[in-house]
C-alpha cells in the first residue's frame, strides 16, 4: 500500500514545516487528491491516522479535498470538470484533450499552533 509512504513524506514535510514556523502543534491539514492520483482516500486516512501517533500532527484534523477530473480540449477550446473518468471531451465529443487537473495529490494548508511570545 503505497499511501503509507505517501504519509510517511507528508508527515516529513509537515514537521519540517512547522519547525521552521516554530510550531508547537499542528491543528489541521488539508490535501487535495486528484480522482486520477492514484491514492486511495479512505487508505491514506487510515495510514495518517497510524503514522501521525507521537508526530507534532498527532491531534490534528485531516481533511481531503477530491479534485474531479478537468480537461483542456484541442478542438473545441473549452475547459471543463468531469464526473466520468475518460478523456472525451464533454462539450464536443472530441477525444483530442489533455488533463489540466484531477491527477495529483497537492499539501494546500496548514494550521499551526504557536506560541503568542513567538510568532512565525
Amino acid at each position: 500500500m503505497h499511501e503509507f509512504s505517501i504519509v510517511q513524506s507528508l508527515l516529513t514535510m509537515i514537521e519540517d514545516y512547522a519547525r521552521e514556523h516554530n510550531a508547537k502543534a499542528v491543528s489541521r491539514i488539508v490535501v487535495s487528491i486528484g480522482v486520477l492520483s492514484g491514492v486511495e482516500p479512505h487508505l491514506l486516512e487510515m495510514a495518517f491516522n497510524t503514522f501521525k501517533e507521537g508526530t507534532i500532527a498527532e491531534k490534528a484534523e485531516f481533511v481531503m479535498e477530491i479534485e474531479n477530473l478537468k480537461l483542456r480540449c484541442r478542438d473545441c477550446g473549452k475547459e471543463g470538470k468531469k464526473e466520468e473518468l475518460n478523456m472525451v471531451c464533454p462539450f464536443c465529443g472530441s477525444l483530442n484533450t489533455e488533463i489540466t487537473a484531477g491527477q495529483d495529490m497537492l499539501l494546500k494548508s496548514l494550521e499551526l499552533e504557536v506560541d503568542d511570545d513567538n510568532p512565525s
